[in-house]
């Protein structure tokens, strides 16, 4: 039998006869098995192991005992359903809304307020930051938000804070809410990693957007996106994750030729160009009005007939698998129309993460304006 030069006895030897070899050998044994007991499997999931931190939750049930687990909230009060010191983490949304008012998803503001901050890092109407942005319910599920069976609101956004956490609701409407329930749970840890940035969403809208066109024999040109639809515009450290946008069309024919146009840290050119709507929504062909629902994009509400004025839709977009990251600044636009040719109404939310616990959003459309419709 031939034996191998790495099998051999002679090799061995050699081996062993170098200054401490036989040492580094044995030491490295006991490391590798000293080691091997912290070691995770590579099949066992986070779930599976020890955790660090409280599990809590804060909801509308009834202190008495009793079954009245909802709260009422008359015209123009704000109800606060959440309050926690930190560190922390808000690990899911759970509204349900019985109300009078058929506005009432456009009529009831979301707030919240990180670490003490005045400013809110969110501030949206609560239809609109569910996706639900034309103010009807639809059932649909996506990766952090979605719409259960029976009008079930549901936020899968962690939601970090160091200090503490406060979260509203305001009802901006003429008429009560008989019945607001919630249910949020959010844990209390440790502390939080030094990269631990804050969640922000930011409500925009144009109702309608104003259409441009170009001088009699010129071409529809747009490379700088000045007159584009702006989701939201943030200055600071972090990364986008995503949109909710309702459309309703004003005229007839397709709404999606608008490119979506990302500006990164330069105001003065976008770093990022699409090749229209519904392809930055991961659809094709003017979704040829069958809607879908998917882990990170989808149109799940369309209601339209042959792309005619008056159509309808609600999309979203997430970008959990690449989150668009930026050091100082970030503009997330879209054209209306192709070059913005067209006067559609937008609804839209911006979803994202940064260093800063508030920054500056411009003021909220008031109620009155909020209810989507054809508007010309």
């Amino acid at each position: 039998m031939i034996v191998g030069m790495f099998d051999s006895p002679r090799r061995r030897n050699f081996i062993t006869s170098l200054p401490g070899a036989a040492a580094l050998l044995a030491s490295g044994q006991a490391v590798a098995q000293t080691a091997s007991t912290n070691i995770t499997p590579p099949a066992l999931p986070s779930y599976a192991l020890l955790q660090n931190y409280k599990t809590l939750k804060q909801s509308s049930f009834d202190t008495t005992g009793g079954n009245r687990d909802f709260w009422h909230i008359s015209p123009g009060e704000t109800l606060q359903v959440f309050q926690a010191t930190g560190p922390g983490i808000v690990t899911h949304i759970w509204f349900t809304i019985n109300a009078r008012s058929r506005h009432h998803l456009k009529e009831l503001v979301l707030s919240i307020f990180w670490d003490g901050a005045a400013k809110p890092s969110v501030e949206v109407p609560i239809g609109d930051f569910f996706g639900l942005n034309l103010g009807e319910y639809f059932t649909y599920q996506s990766a952090f938000l979605n719409c259960s069976s029976v009008k079930a609101l549901n936020c899968y956004f962690a939601m970090p804070f160091k200090r503490s956490a406060r979260i509203t609701v305001t009802n901006q409407g003429s008429q009560p809410v008989d019945s607001f329930y919630s249910n949020i749970d959010y844990q209390l840890v440790p502390s939080l990693p030094d990269n631990a940035l804050y969640f922000h969403a930011q409500y925009r809208q144009a109702a309608p957007n104003q259409a441009i066109k170009p001088p009699d024999g010129q071409a529809e040109i747009n490379k700088d996106g000045a007159n584009n639809y702006v989701f939201f515009e943030t200055r600071g450290r972090g990364h986008m994750m995503g949109v909710t946008l309702g459309v309703v069309q004003n005229h007839d024919g397709w709404f999606g030729e608008g490119d979506e146009m990302i500006f990164i840290d330069d105001p003065a050119s976008p770093a990022i160009t699409g090749t229209g709507t519904e392809d930055y929504i991961c659809g094709a062909w003017d979704f040829a009005s069958i809607p879908f629902a998917h882990l990170y994009n989808g149109a799940p509400f369309i209601s339209t007939t042959g792309e005619l004025a008056g159509g309808r839709y609600c999309v979203y977009r997430w970008h959990a698998d690449n989150p668009v990251a930026f050091t100082s600044y970030l503009k997330h636009t879209i054209e209306h129309g192709h070059a913005n040719d067209r006067a559609d109404c937008f609804y839209s939310v911006g979803y994202w993460y940064q260093t800063e616990p508030a920054t500056d959003f411009p003021p909220l459309a008031t109620v009155d304006r909020r209810w989507p419709g054809i508007k010309l």
